[in-house]
């Protein structure tokens, strides 16, 4: 037995009742709508803002207080009346003026020469073929599985021969290059920046450094302003090896001066507390002032990766 299937007529009348239409309408705008959070979103997002905020909050309140009120049970949960005067105190008494200077100067110089660096080796390990790329990479990878502290008694032995003690060349030097950035670039440039750029530019007659600065550069931007946040925190809050090669009366970093801060037979908690906060200040004001050029650098590697 054989069916026909006939086709409706050409003039035939649209269905007055539109279901079908509004049926795939409504899945046509949920697609290329925009996703709404509901209430359960906003309450864990609160939990997490707080949890996060909490330890700085706390180490404001800290400050604010005295020895004895932070030895008492309940702990206090809400500022005293101590606070600028501890601030003052912890500023004067570390010298955080000078310095707050030297670790802007070892931060900066830092975190520029390793996005510096980590793009341009970036760069050779995703794009140049050269003999031996592979094993180098594995080198520059296996270094990151090395403990720093394996290494401090060698350069301690070696900044003595230079006779850079107490200096701040003796904390820059050997954080001037980083595995880390180097893998870093190098993931994001395999994907971010297309073969077919590099080639054109060949074709036009680019040399290699041509190529890197106006080619590379621009492309890994993103990836450069993330990495060289992460470094410059990273040196920021550097503490053992400036605390080795530093004095508190020398030339010392923000770590290495708060060490010394509140000393004595009953160290003062909350005048330490005051010092932790002047130190941590600087970061969240840079963050405050790059953070969303970060965050959109981080966006915009994620679409074109």
């Amino acid at each position: 037995m054989t069916t026909t299937m006939t086709k409706p007529p050409a003039d035939a009348a649209p269905d007055p009742s539109g279901k079908g239409r509004g049926r795939r309408g409504s899945k046509s705008s949920r697609a290329g709508g925009h996703m709404h959070a509901g209430p359960i979103a906003y309450i864990i997002l609160a939990l997490f803002t707080i949890g996060s905020l909490f330890p700085l909050v706390w180490t404001a309140i800290a400050a604010s207080r005295d020895n004895q009120r932070l030895a008492q049970t309940p702990p206090p949960f809400w500022f005293g009346g101590n606070l600028f005067d501890k601030l003052e105190i912890a500023w004067n008494d570390a010298n955080l003026g000078e310095a707050f200077l030297n670790t802007t100067i070892v931060a900066g110089t830092s975190a520029l020469t390793i996005v510096f660096l980590s793009t341009i080796a970036g760069f050779a390990f995703a794009k140049l073929r050269f003999r031996g790329r592979g094993a180098l990479m594995l080198i520059v990878i296996g270094t990151m599985m090395v403990p720093p502290q394996l290494s401090i008694i060698p350069l301690y032995m070696m900044v003595a021969k230079l006779d850079w003690s107490d200096q701040l060349q003796a904390v820059i030097l050997p954080s001037l290059v980083n595995a880390f950035g180097v893998f870093f670039m190098r993931q994001y440039l395999l994907q971010a920046l297309p073969d077919e750029i590099i080639e054109a530019a060949r074709v036009d007659g680019a040399s290699s450094w041509r190529v890197v600065w106006h080619v590379v550069f621009p492309a890994a931007r993103p990836a450069m302003a993330v990495l060289g946040m992460l470094m410059f925190v990273q040196s920021w809050n550097d503490f053992l090896w400036p605390f080795l090669v530093l004095t508190q009366n020398g030339s010392p970093t923000v770590q290495v001066a708060l060490a010394g801060l509140g000393r004595g037979y009953t160290p003062d908690q909350s005048l330490i507390m005051a010092g932790a906060l002047l130190g941590t200040l600087p970061l969240l004001l840079v963050f405050a002032i790059f953070g969303k050029q970060i965050v959109g650098g981080i966006m915009q590697g994620a679409v074109k990766g």
